[in-house]
């Protein structure tokens, strides 16, 4: 199932904050990503409804096996980019704003040739 940018950054940001050992909440998203509440309620009733998360009864969200996929995916170019970026002599803050912006539009044929180089670069170091 096709994603957008925005779906895909919702689930990598309740990967982000899973990754913290605490259960996440819509609440949590709201204050991550600054946006409306309205808005977030939205966007889990989309979520879940493509089989992305489920939401139990205390409002806790758990990423599907499809939404681990694409939030992983997602968050492993944003690591990937923002280094490579970082390396490449661009502040930290721009390149992870950067980051953000290129792992959801780059195609997967230019994520893996990115990737490839990076790794074949590190292995001569």
């Amino acid at each position: 199932m096709k994603t957008n940018a925005s779906e895909e950054n919702y689930l990598e940001t309740i990967l982000m904050l899973g990754h913290c050992g605490k259960p996440v909440r819509s609440i949590d998203i709201v204050n991550e990503l600054v946006y409306s509440k309205p808005s977030v309620s939205v966007a889990m009733k989309k979520l879940r409804t493509n089989g992305h998360i489920i939401m139990d009864t205390d409002g806790y969200i758990t990423l599907t096996e499809s939404g681990r996929e694409i939030a992983q995916r997602m968050y492993e170019r944003h690591l990937l980019i923002s280094d490579w970026l970082i390396f490449l002599g661009v502040d930290r803050e721009i390149a992870v704003r950067d980051a953000c912006k290129m792992e959801h539009d780059m195609s997967e044929q230019s994520f893996m040739a990115i990737q490839k180089h990076i790794s074949a670069w590190r292995q001569t170091m």
